[in-house]
């Protein structure tokens, strides 16, 4: 049997063997590419129209409510033009009917010095244009005697005990008030009664 001859391994002068040196190459291992995650399934479709036409439907009631808004706008602004217009005088009349007051405590003087005198007739007359014009222009006097009182029309400034009027009762009038139109112009100023007046009784 024919030996192999054995390579003679080449050695370092101080007889050591050196040692082979392989350089391994290693190869890093690549994991496969993860699949995409499906995507999760709805339970309920949308759909786009049904989006559009709630859009829609708040856009036309937001509409409509706006239109509302503004015809209630034109009416009440017309309505405040008309109540401006009509009640334009108020101030004026208010204070016209003051000097009524004035007049008609110098009337009762003239009266007291003697009532066939020209200055008393005269004023007489133009105490009745007064209340003409007044009465024209949508002012009504308001007649308080022996009405019962009532706060909406008349003011007390006093309270009187008395035999012939019941309690509650408007005994007489001091300044005579006035509607304008629908509305109070001036309350009138009263005095009201309270009663029939107590009598005290004396222990014999």
């Amino acid at each position: 049997m024919k030996k192999i001859p054995m390579t003679e391994q080449r050695r370092e002068p101080d007889g050591s063997i050196p040692a082979n040196t392989t350089k391994v190459a290693s190869k890093a291992s690549t994991s496969p590419p993860l699949s995409a995650a499906p995507d999760m399934e709805r339970s309920e479709t949308e759909d786009p129209m049904a989006g559009l036409q709630a859009d829609l439907d708040r856009f036309r009631d937001l509409a409509l409510r706006s239109q509302a808004d503004f015809e209630n706008y034109k009416k009440r602004c017309a309505r405040e033009k008309e109540d401006a217009i009509k009640y334009a005088n108020a101030s004026l009349l208010e204070r016209l009917v003051a000097i009524v007051d004035n007049f008609k405590l110098g009337l009762e003087a003239a009266r007291g010095e003697s009532e066939q005198s020209p200055i008393y007739s005269g004023m007489t007359l133009v105490l009745k244009q007064l209340n003409d014009f007044l009465a024209e222009n949508g002012l009504q006097a308001i007649e308080a005697e022996g009405k019962k009182f009532d706060p909406n029309l008349h003011e007390a400034i006093a309270h009187e005990p008395s035999e012939q009027f019941p309690e509650g009762t408007v005994i007489r009038q001091t300044r005579r008030g006035y509607r304008f139109k629908d509305r109070l112009l001036r309350p009138s100023s009263v005095v009201v009664s309270s009663g029939p007046a107590k009598k005290l009784t004396r222990d014999t």
